[in-house]
This record gives structure tokens, sequence and C-alpha cells, in this order.
């Protein structure tokens, strides 16, 4: 685990610690910014700890968090950690964990009952001692009830974005491991999935002993389950997360490699339409190619029959009567028709996006001040970038009330004047309150470039409500964006469950953006809500949601998930030219 990544950690917890027992919330907060803006650098803290300037240089960081960051890279631990970690048990964390469990809940759990494991809140919910806890009725303790199933059920899944790098770094050490080697990951991953249950990867090699050894000895390996020459299974740490996920190796021959990806990569219900279809045609499909069906008992492989096509998707793809699907679309959702009809779409690719519309800086939670945005908006090839520090309620992330905003305006004037060849944008993230209304009145609002307006608290709105309340904000003359829709975390926070149609038909109405928050802990809008704007012809944002210069790298998966919603390029905003989208943000202005 990196010196960040730790340290990271153990503000988070200590921050959270400090919470569950009622301590001074303003230093809560001072904590749990140091930890977010300490996640999102650039540079190893390690590296310049014993520079205290510059230490203290980074936003977020004082004089106590730069004494807490020198003692962990001095000594390893950091003593305030171990301090609270005495006073509370080690589960109680846990239980912070399950979404809608609050802080003084878990408290109340733990002094009054002696609740401090899942399992031990699982029991309390289910002999009902749970409802002796003050003002814990019986639709709060189902709210939690559902909500620990939703925590148990997601655990066994990892996030894209923490099996995606697990999966290249593979793929990169396989490719080294023999001359001519080629390897490449499939399964649920290659699908751009959300989550993957484990990372699949084949491979070709003359050298299939040297592969499989690579794989097996590889330094994030935790154990081995299997070891074969062409197969092997082994579990991997994942990162800096304490998570394990398995990985397993096909080593595979190069004349069959396509076939190998189509039967590993998916998804089932794919793979099984696409077998009736061969078989409709006199065939049979398996991991080995597209043969001839005889009708034989034994594998056309195994007899030495030449296969129809193997070698590459596209060829067993074409003679199956089928343009090339690719690989986010097959989920047996509609894919095989279209392919047949000649009607896939021209899906988005990421060299399509131009611009990042929903950004942070140091006025707010950001790590980047605005021109360090820009010029980091500037590399990557955007023409623009909106600056969209968060709005007054956001308190724990230092959002701006109206003075602060007005003066922050222009800054952000005055570096867009500045900068060349990459246009800085004027906006906010506003929070879209629990009945639908705005953090900022509507004369502040038409101060500004662009609106992301978000819901980022009331998260367990029954769905009519979230709908109203979603509708509202997209009605809104002066909103563009609805940033992160539903406000899920993967695997920690459902969000809200509102009407998605009906979301999409007022998006399409009204010319407003749906978001889809390209970090890999949000994903959200999620893959089905983006197709169903697609059919609804709603407007798509595919925004980075910048914190840090990393966070312009989650691209890839917000990406993805569109391309999971059959969102061609030219319904993304993002990727619309500079004047066509200034355009777009004039349309009410």
């Amino acid at each position: 685990m990196s010196a960040n990544a730790e340290i990271a950690r153990l503000l988070d917890e200590t921050a959270a610690m400090m919470e569950v027992l009622g301590e001074n919330r303003f230093r809560v907060a001072a904590l749990q910014r140091a930890s977010r803006v300490i996640s999102g650098l650039g540079v190893d803290l390690a590296q310049i700890a014993q520079d205290r300037e510059a230490l203290l240089a980074i936003d977020g960081v004082g004089d106590k968090i730069a004494d807490k960051i020198q003692e962990y890279v001095r000594t390893g631990r950091i003593a305030e950690h171990d301090e609270y970690a005495q006073r509370i048990p080690s589960g109680v964390l846990d239980l912070l964990g399950v979404p809608g469990l609050g802080p003084k809940t878990v408290g109340l759990l733990w002094r009054e009952k002696n609740i401090t494991t899942l399992a031990g809140l699982k029991r309390a919910l289910e002999d009902g001692s749970i409802l002796d806890l003050p003002r814990m009725g019986k639709r709060s303790a189902e709210r939690i009830a559902r909500a620990l199933a939703f925590t148990e059920s997601s655990g066994s899944r990892t996030p894209i974005g923490v099996a995606m790098p697990i999966a290249e770094s593979i793929v990169v050490r396989l490719e080294a491991s023999a001359r001519g080697a080629t390897a490449v990951y499939a399964g649920s991953l290659r699908r751009g999935r959300d989550t993957v249950g484990d990372v699949d990867i084949l491979a070709c090699a003359t050298d299939a002993d040297a592969v499989s050894r690579a794989f097996r000895e590889a330094p994030e390996v935790a154990e081995v389950l299997a070891a074969g020459a062409t197969k092997s299974s082994v579990r991997l740490r994942a990162g800096d997360t304490g998570r394990l996920i398995q990985a397993d190796l096909r080593v595979v021959e190069r004349r069959a490699l396509g076939a190998a990806m189509l039967y590993f990569t998916g998804s089932k219900d794919h793979n099984v339409a696409l077998r009736e279809r061969a078989r409709a045609r006199g065939l049979t499909l398996n991991e080995y190619g597209l043969f001839p069906d005889d009708g034989g008992p034994t594998p056309p492989q195994v007899r030495g029959v030449t296969p129809v096509a193997a070698k590459t998707e596209a060829a067993i793809y074409s003679k199956l009567g089928l343009a090339h699907i690719p690989p986010e679309l097959r989920e047996d959702r509609g894919e095989i028709a279209a392919a047949e009809a000649g009607a896939l779409p021209d899906l988005i690719e990421p060299d399509h996006i131009s611009a990042e519309l929903h950004a942070h800086t140091t006025a707010s939670d950001g790590s980047l001040s605005i021109e360090a945005l820009a010029r980091e908006a500037q590399r990557r090839g955007f023409h623009t970038v909106a600056v969209t520090d968060h709005s007054k309620s956001q308190t724990v992330a230092n959002g701006l009330d109206e003075a602060r905003l007005r003066e922050h305006i222009a800054s952000i004037r005055a570096v867009n004047e500045r900068m060349r060849g990459v246009t800085v944008l004027a906006g906010a993230e506003v929070d879209i309150h629990a009945d639908g209304s705005l953090d900022y009145d509507d004369d502040t609002l038409a101060l500004l470039d662009i609106v992301v307006a978000s819901p980022h608290w009331a998260l367990t709105q029954k769905p009519a409500d979230a709908t109203r309340r979603l509708l509202r904000a997209i009605e809104h003359p002066l909103v563009d964006i609805v940033g992160h829709p539903t406000g899920r975390l993967i695997g920690k926070r459902e969000g809200l469950s509102p009407d998605i149609a009906e979301l999409c038909a007022a998006a399409a109405e009204h010319g407003t953006a749906l978001e889809i928050n390209a970090h890999w802990m949000r994903l959200d809008l999620r893959d089905t809500h983006v197709r169903a704007a697609v059919e609804a012809g709603a407007p798509i944002a595919i925004n980075c949601d910048v914190h840090s210069e990393r966070d312009f790298d989650n691209l890839r998966y917000g990406v993805m998930t569109a391309r999971r919603g059959w969102l061609p390029a030219d319904r993304c905003v993002n990727a619309w030219s500079a004047r066509r989208l200034r355009a777009w943000l004039g349309r009410r202005r």
C-alpha cells in the first residue's frame, strides 16, 4: 500500500471513529478533507515528507495534518488513529460501511446493544432486539435490513476501477514473460461492467510454461488455486483495497484466439444466442472455433475438424451473418438483431471526448488551482473545461456562498483570458435540495456559463419523491446538466430510484443533459439508464468529476458505460465541437 493511500485511510478512519464518539465536527471535516486531497495527489508524500513547506503548500494540509504525515513516514503509524482505535471495537468501522447507518446510529448500536459487527447487526435485525434502541422504529429497522442485504450482495464483486489496472498489469507482465507472447483480458471486465466477479486472462505463446509461471508468480498473488500447463487460477491482492480477487489464465492456440475471446468475454446469454444461431446454420460454436456440425459425439476440435472461423471474432460473427458486435453490447439486449439488420450504433470512443464539464478546484474540495486544471485539460486535448465547484450547502466540501462564488467567477474569467487553446467556463455544481429547489437563486445561477445540478443528500427518498425532485432540476431553465442523478456509490450506497423513463423524457424535452459520472465508484447514470436516455432522445454528458489530475483517467470507465448504453458520439455533449457546445450552453442565457 502506498504512503498516500495508507495516510488517507488512517485519516479517514480517524474521522469516522471521532464521529461515532460524537467529537468536534470541524476536526472531523478537516480530517475527511485532508484524506480526500491526499488520496488524489500525484506526488508521493513519502518523498516530500521532510519538506514541511511543501506539505503545507498542499491545499487541505495544515500544521496538524502535516505533523501526522511526517509521523507516519517516520514511524509507519499515526498515534491519534491508534488512540481512537483503542476506544472503539474494530468491527464498528464495518458498520459504518452499511448505507444509511450514520455515526450516531452506529454509536447507539455499540453503546446500547453491544453490536460491533455486521453479524451482530444481522442477529439484532432478525430477532427484533434492534427495536429496543431509542427512536428505532419498524420502518427504520426495515431500511437498515435492506441496506445490509445490499452491502452483503455487493461484497463479492470488485469495482471496474480496481480490477482494470490489475488486469492491465497482468497483461503487460505476461507479454514480457516469453518472446512473441500475446495476452488480453476478457470476461465482464472487457464488456465494461461496473463490477466484476473475477478477472479472465487469455494468452498465446510458444512457451506456455513461462507465461503460466509469470502469472502464478506475480507479486500481487496471495494464493495459487490451480496450476496447470494451460490453465491457472490465483487469488490476487486488489491494490490498496485489502480485497482479494480471483484471476484465471487460459493459454490458447493463436489460431483459435478469436473464438476463445468470444467465448470467455461472454455474456453467457449472448453466447447462448450465438450458439443457437450457429446450430440453425448447421454449425457448432465453442471456445475453439466455429465448426461444421456433423452430429458426432466427439467435439470437432478433438477430431481435427477444420473450423469455419476461429482466429478472429469478426470472422466468426461474419460467418454467422452478423456485423461485429462490440464487447460492451454483448448482453443479449437486442444486439444480435441489430447486427443482423446492420443497425448497430456507431458507439462513442474516448477520443471523441473533447470537453470536461464537471471539475473542482481548490476553491472547494479539489486539489488543482483553476489554471492547473485548465492546463491539464489542454494537455489532454480538450477544447473546453468547466470549473464547477460546490455550492454553499456542501459545507464539508468547502462549498461557496454567493459572495465567494462571485469572486471565484472573476478568477475563472481572468484565467480564461490568459489561456490559449482551451476555454475555461465559469460554472458550479449546485445541490438539488430534497424538494427539487436549487442551492443558489436564479439571479446567481444566471451569472454562470454552465450549471451542473446534483443530488448529494436525502438519497433514501421514496421513488416518487426522487422523481419529482430530479424533474424539477431537469425542467429548471438554467440547469444544463444533472450530475450523477441517482447519487449511488457502487457497493456502498444504492442511491435514489427515480422513474428513469420519466426523467429521460423530460431531459429530451428540455434539452438538459443527464450525466454519466465517470468515476468508477459512481458510474451514474448506469448503463441501463443510458440506454433509456438514448431511446428517449435525451442528451448525455460524460464527465470525470475532476478533483485531481488522475481523475481525468476515469474517462474510459464513463465511456465504457456509455457504450454499454448504446450511446453514439453525436448524442454526447462532451463530444461536440466548441461552437456547438457554446450554442447549446447559450440557448437559455
